[in-house]
């Protein structure tokens, strides 16, 4: 068996810098419950709006940050063309159904009369 001064001051059943499986501990913030987190960020939004600090979005703002989002989406091509193509569905689906209740309704009146 290795003594302590050959092993660099360490015991030979000590594993040093091994790292453990798994994901590692959470700490700090991350750690909190998410009712804790809520709670301390809603203080720091709090204080900002008390101190003059807080960013406050007006409406010109706000249209120009949505129309940069929709520019960031509609560059995507694939992506336009599956929402495209699902409104289309959604859209003949409806129009076939509206048709078979018309023509259920029809029939309907046709046997009363």
């Amino acid at each position: 068996m290795a003594t302590s001064k050959e092993n660099g001051g360490k015991s030979s059943s000590s594993q040093g810098n091994a790292q453990k499986s798994g994901p590692p501990a959470k700490r700090g913030f991350a750690a909190m419950d998410q009712n804790q987190q809520r709670e301390i960020a809603s203080k720091g939004g709090q204080a900002a709006h008390q101190k003059g600090t807080a960013h406050e979005f007006d409406s010109e703002e706000a249209r120009r940050a949505g129309q940069k989002g929709g520019e960031a989406v509609s560059r995507n091509r694939a992506h336009m063309a599956d929402i495209g193509r699902k409104g289309g569905e959604s859209r003949q689906s409806a129009q076939r159904a509206a048709a078979a209740a018309a023509q259920k309704g029809n029939r309907q009146g046709d046997t009363e009369g």
